[in-house]
């Protein structure tokens, strides 16, 4: 009779039973009372204090900044911006500040920023003077852009060059100037200005097909049509200093600027 080994306890399972929530699966995906509470608290504590910044001084403007600008233009911006200062940064109306620069007729473009917590910041791109426009006894600053800048006395401004009207009545400040002869003679000179041309210009004279750059040297600039201006501004500034060091030439036509030319008397023809 075979011997048996000692027997060895059966393993045993069993099943416990966890109480269960009475919640379904969707709704213990659902945030608790608790956690709605406290969002509704932060949400409602967030509208509190925004209505607290809107109505008390905590944002109000009390700097104004201008950048960009040379002085005299940023003084004109604090003084039409300032009305302003004491509003609240964050009901601060863009279209009032808007209409404001928009007034100034020697500012091109400008925005905006809000610096909290006191500080309106102002950029500006102010108009570039380019001339200065008579018509009889009266004189008038106007950019590149063509727009008149402001109404100046007859001897200010003695750097920029002069220019008649002839065609049309007083130039509105902040408006553009309506003159065509005027007109063709600022673009040239906006023109100059972008080449860095190197002459200053004394005067401008315009008529039908020809425009004449009087220099400060002398020497009459003789454009002819106002076409390829950049191109016969480049020819005139490689051929002025040759003239300059010779001396005695009054005038030189780059109207055809593969064939400039120049003469020592203005009622001459070309020299070469």
């Amino acid at each position: 009779m075979s011997q048996q080994g000692p027997r060895r306890p059966r393993a045993r399972a069993a099943v416990v039973h966890l109480p269960s929530s009475g919640r379904t699966p969707f709704a213990r995906a659902l945030p608790s009372g608790r956690s709605l509470l406290v969002g509704f608290a932060i949400v409602l504590g967030a509208a509190g204090l925004y209505v607290l910044a809107r109505s008390t001084p905590m944002f109000a403007v009390g700097t104004i900044e201008v950048e960009g600008a040379p002085p005299a233009v940023a003084a004109h911006v604090q003084t039409a911006l300032a009305p302003l200062k004491g509003e609240s940064l964050l009901t601060l109306d863009s279209s009032e500040v808007a209409r404001r620069l928009a007034k100034l007729p020697d500012i091109a473009a400008a925005g905006y920023d809000r610096d909290f917590p006191h500080t309106l910041r102002v950029t500006v791109r102010p108009e570039h003077p380019v001339a200065v426009v008579r018509r009889g006894p009266k004189a008038w600053v106007v950019a590149a852009s063509t727009r008149t800048i402001a109404e100046v006395p007859l001897r200010t401004h003695p750097g920029l060059p002069r220019i008649w009207l002839a065609h049309s009545n007083d130039p509105e400040v902040g408006a553009a100037i309506t003159d065509r002869y005027a007109l063709r003679a600022v673009r040239a000179l906006a023109l100059a200005r972008t080449a860095n041309f190197p002459g200053r210009v004394r005067m401008v004279r315009v008529r039908e097909h020809d425009l004449t750059l009087l220099l400060g040297s002398g020497i009459e600039l003789r454009l002819g049509a106002l076409s390829a201006v950049p191109l016969k501004l480049a020819v005139a500034a490689r051929v002025m200093p040759v003239l300059l060091r010779q001396g005695g030439y009054l005038y030189l036509d780059v109207s055809v600027p593969e064939r400039p030319v120049a003469g020592t008397s203005l009622n001459a023809q070309p020299e070469g």
